[in-house]
């Protein structure tokens, strides 16, 4: 972050909110004036309408009139400002077309510097430098002067950034802590550490730091008592066993790992001016521990997540499901809801040793069929692909098997796109779970039977009721009971482990006279549902109905999450406080899981449970708890949105992949409800995220359904919504289209007086325009869109308009002026942390040397770009950089190895389904010319066919390697 003029005006909102005049307080008004700053001040430079503001300001109470509000405003003014002579106008606190925005430097507010500051010492310790780790955090941490917003403790506006700061302070208080037991500090930290875990015992990073600082201390004893501790305190509150770090770090303790010894005193790592790649981060298990993971295994070919617990019985159906997968290419796994075919699935795809795979797509959070293609490209890392045609032509040479669980509620599009792959790729094979069969030709149908309840049923439930009560020991009458128990329950596996479960408060007689009641009530229900069907509905509401008032309703609003949630989620869209005491009744009592490994701690609910638990919520309460759900999706998406184009990108990039089914829930909800407005706002606050990410298809869905429902939105909310369109239909490959949605853009940014939705359409004009062949001016249209850029005060936007205008420089055969505009979008994007945009612009100036002749400079700009992708999961950035790379080598005289770049560039893209020569046509064919022209044909071919054995993380590897060798 930059500098900020010592007279500027300076706010605190870690702690009681408070504002600054030369070092000086500023008076700020009673509580709802400074609510007013508060709001303008979470929009973080953004316009806020008035009316948005009253009704955050007076949420609960009725709406004052404009006029009280205006009152508000220029009060605030008149203290943030009081050398701004009358009528004058405002320089801080602005009015922009409905509303009002606070122009205040993001460097002038004590959360974003935190959150800078937080975010670079987290990738010091990343990059094995605690020392400067050490410094940085608790220069963040010294901002803090109590609880964030404190003055707004409850305040529906303030709950969602007071929660991700608070959250951010956790974090950097446990990195600050790894980075002085890095330094050898361990028995120091001991004492801070133990009152961290007193004041926040679910959070387990911080028993494993405890526990390494007592082991390192030679208290050994007390280190394997605190893990005992973090054991029982998950057990009894949650429910849960220690996640997969703490297991480890447990692990070697009781084994006296060498590896937890204090490493040896710290070397400069002397890569690029940083750590070696091989660095675990910190928080992880081979950080922290020093070291308990040895050398990284490689990549799996596929994602099947591991078992969290043994599978019972199925030899036979495991036997006769993996012989059909050898004969038949599709498989389809029949049966009723609960009855287990996804745990078969899953272990019979485990048992093969396929080339490729296998790749697991779960389907029951996909509500629109539009997205399975997509869905399932994501899952197989293939961004950008969104129809069934693009992802047979990637699929067509690769020899994977694909299992597509929970496929039911769109059995039609299963069927469709299955048929289309199958028929185009002959190395294929799927294996499907299903209520009923996908009715394609080809397929073999399995059907999945209940458990025998006297033999694999009673087994199933021994297990599980020995897991949840590890203590439990049956006297043989009921022993003689568990077998008429699970016959009772039809053998369905998820009704046994809902049932044994209750062990935890129930004998197996109370379990089974309170199961027979409920079959008693079942008897009569519909005739056309099968028994199996209507004995796991007794289970689920004899569960249901254990509870009392607060976790049945609790358990109710849940059901409306698409899948898993955090505990702030929760009591967000809940509507009821406190959370956690009914949320722990619900995960102890197994109808919510918890997802291992998460800090913090994600919750799920299966989605048989989530399919009843939503049937039998109350209409008016669904309508409710939708718009909560609505609510804290906008929240989320518009807090991430205002800093994506920062330091703190790529954790935010992560967080909204992960809510991702979140956001098409609350799209699909508001549609249904006709609310367009919200739509429009939420697929605005996503652009960037869908951008980054390549889910091109399918923001261009959402936007157009959006638009249809809201023919009469403000332009405040249009022109942020025009600018999705128009970024991702030049995605797209549309770039006429995204001139004209770019240029009414601006008009609706100029309507509603948002400069910054102004500035963005203008900087981009040029690049559309240009690329669509549009007659423009273009020199001068992208140097009034960096004066318009400047004006709007985002220093991001300041970068990405140099960027594009150095761009066109270069193109136009302007090198010197390409050079100079070029390093000053890199200085500019680099001082606010923008890391797409400094890489763009580096990509840039990087081909700019290449047409000098220049490969050893182009390759020095290359190490650059490749150290700040690190931080980004962005595969699309890395083909392209590499691509250009193999032709800076060949200028350099490396042909050979620029030729195994090619070859592996060209083989990894034809897997995700992108080629940089099509994304790049000024320079991405003449770049491929270069390298095969200068070797001999049978040479480029030998090579280039040595790259395309490697995956991405080996093609990287050995670029990074080439570049330390320059």
């Amino acid at each position: 972050m930059g500098r900020v003029d010592a007279d500027a005006a300076r706010f605190g909102v870690l702690g009681p909110l408070r504002a600054e005049l030369g070092g000086r307080p500023v008076g700020l008004g009673g509580l709802r004036q400074r609510a007013v700053l508060a709001v303008l001040l979470i929009a973080r430079g953004r316009m806020v309408s008035a009316e948005r503001l009253m009704s955050d300001v007076w949420e609960g109470s009725p709406p004052p009139s404009p006029a009280t509000l205006h009152v508000y405003i220029s009060q605030l003014r008149r203290a943030l400002e009081p050398e701004r002579a009358a009528r004058a106008p405002a320089g801080l606190l602005v009015r922009e077309g409905p509303g009002y925005a606070l122009r205040a430097d993001p460097a002038a507010v004590d959360a974003e510097r935190f959150a800078d500051l937080a975010v670079a010492g987290r990738h010091a310790l990343d990059g094995a430098r605690p020392e400067q780790a050490e410094a940085l955090l608790t220069e963040a941490l010294d901002l803090w002067r109590g609880p964030a917003y404190a003055d707004f403790d409850g305040a529906g506006f303030a709950v969602s950034e007071a929660a991700r700061l608070e959250g951010l302070r956790a974090a950097a208080y446990e990195d600050r802590l790894a980075a002085a037991i890095r330094l050898g500090r361990h028995a120091a930290a001991v004492g801070e550490l133990e009152a961290l875990v007193a004041e926040q015992p679910l959070r387990e990073r911080g028993w494993e730091l405890l526990t390494l600082a007592l082991y390192r201390s030679g208290r050994r004893a007390e280190a394997a008592a605190a893990l005992r501790a973090v054991r029982e305190r998950l057990a009894d509150e949650l429910g849960i066993d220690p996640g997969p770090a703490l297991r480890d770090l447990e692990a070697a303790v009781l084994a006296q790992d060498p590896r937890l010894d204090p490493p040896p005193a710290l070397t400069t790592g002397a890569r690029l001016g940083g750590a070696p790649r091989s660095q675990a981060p910190a928080g992880s298990p081979a950080a922290e521990p020093a070291g308990l993971a040895a050398k990284p295994a490689p990549a799996p070919a596929g994602n099947l997540p591991f078992a969290l617990s043994s599978f019972v019985g199925r030899t036979a159906d495991l036997a006769a499901v993996g012989g059909l997968l050898t004969e038949y290419r599709l498989v389809t796994l029949t049966g009723p809801g609960g009855v287990g075919k996804s745990r078969l699935a899953l272990e019979a795809a485990r048992a093969r040793a396929d080339d490729d795979g296998p790749w697991l797509v779960e389907l029951a959070g996909l509500t629109s069929a539009e997205l399975l293609p997509a869905t399932i490209a994501a899952c197989l890392g293939i961004p950008g692909v969104a129809s069934a045609e693009a992802l047979a032509g990637v699929l067509a040479g690769r020899r994977l098997l694909l299992v597509l669980d929970n496929c039911e509620h769109l059995l039609e599009a299963v069927a469709a796109l299955a048929g289309a792959l199958l028929g185009r790729c002959g190395a294929l094979r799927v294996l499907a779970t299903s209520r009923e069969a996908l009715g394609v030709e080809g397929e073999a149908v399995y059907e999945v039977l209940p458990l025998d309840p006297a033999g694999d049923g009673t087994e199933l439930f021994r297990r599980r009721a020995a897991a949840a009560l590890p203590a439990w020991s049956p006297d043989p009458g009921d022993l003689d009971r568990i077998p008429g128990l699970c016959a009772g329950l039809d053998g369905i596996p998820l009704a046994i482990e809902l049932a044994a479960a209750q062990c935890r408060m129930l004998s197996i007689g109370q379990i089974a006279e309170a199961l027979e009641n409920r079959f008693d009530v079942l008897v009569d229900g519909p005739i056309d549902l099968p028994a199996r069907h209507r004995a796991l509905e007794a289970t689920v509401a004899w569960s249901h109905h254990l509870l009392d008032p607060a976790e049945r309703r609790l358990f109710h609003r849940l059901s409306v999450f698409a899948a898993g949630f955090d505990l702030d989620a929760a009591a967000a869209v809940a509507g009821q406080a406190p959370v956690l005491p009914a949320l722990s009744a619900l995960v102890r009592k197994s109808l919510i899981a918890v997802e291992p490994g998460t800090a913090p701690r994600r919750y799920r609910m299966l989605e048989t449970l989530r399919q009843y638990a939503l049937r039998e919520l109350d209409p008016h309460d669904l309508a409710g708890t939708r718009r909560r759900h609505r609510a804290w999706a906008l929240t989320q998406a518009e807090s991430a949105e205002r800093r994506l184009h920062g330091p703190q990108a790529a954790e935010l990039l992560a967080r909204l992949t992960r809510e991702q089914p979140e956001f098409r829930a609350a799209f699909a909800s508001a549609l249904a409800d006709g609310d367009g407005d919200y739509a429009l706002r939420l697929g605005g606050a996503l652009y960037w995220f869908w951008y980054r990410m390549g889910h091109i298809a399918e923001g261009l869905s959402w936007m157009s359904d959006a638009f249809a429902a809201a023919p009469d939105a403000g332009p405040e909310v249009r022109g942020r919504a025009r600018l999705a369109v128009s970024g991702l239909s030049y995605l797209a490959g549309r770039p006429a289209e995204a001139y004209e949605e770019v240029l009414t853009a601006e008009r609706e940014g100029q309507e509603a007086g948002d400069l910054v939705v102004q500035a963005s359409a203008r900087v981009y004009q040029t690049h559309f325009g240009v690329l669509a062949g549009i007659p423009i001016d273009a020199p001068a249209l992208a140097a009034g869109a960096v004066g318009l850029a400047r004006r709007a005060g985002e220093d991001w936007l300041v970068a990405e308009a140099l960027m594009v205008q150095g761009t066109l420089a270069r193109v136009m055969g302007d090198r010197p002026a390409a050079e100079a505009v070029l390093a000053e979008a890199v200085a500019t994007a680099e001082s606010c942390g923008h890391d797409w945009a400094a890489g763009s612009a580096a990509w840039a100036a990087m081909k700019t040397a290449c047409d000098d002749g220049d490969g050893r400079r182009a390759l020095g700009i290359a190490a650059g770009i490749l150290d700040a992708l690190d931080r980004h999961d962005d595969v699309t950035s890395r083909l392209v950089l590499i691509h250009t790379a193999a032709h800076a080598l060949t200028l350099s005289g490396r042909a050979g190895q620029a030729a195994v770049l090619m070859g592996g560039v060209e083989a990894v893209g034809r897997r995700v389904g992108f080629s940089p020569e099509l994304m790049d046509p000024f320079d991405g064919p003449r770049e491929a010319a270069a390298v095969r022209e200068a070797l001999p044909p049978a040479e480029y071919e030998r090579l280039a066919a040595q790259g395309r054995e490697l995956s991405l993380p080996e093609l990287t590897t050995f670029m990074i390697g080439l570049l330390d060798a320059r």
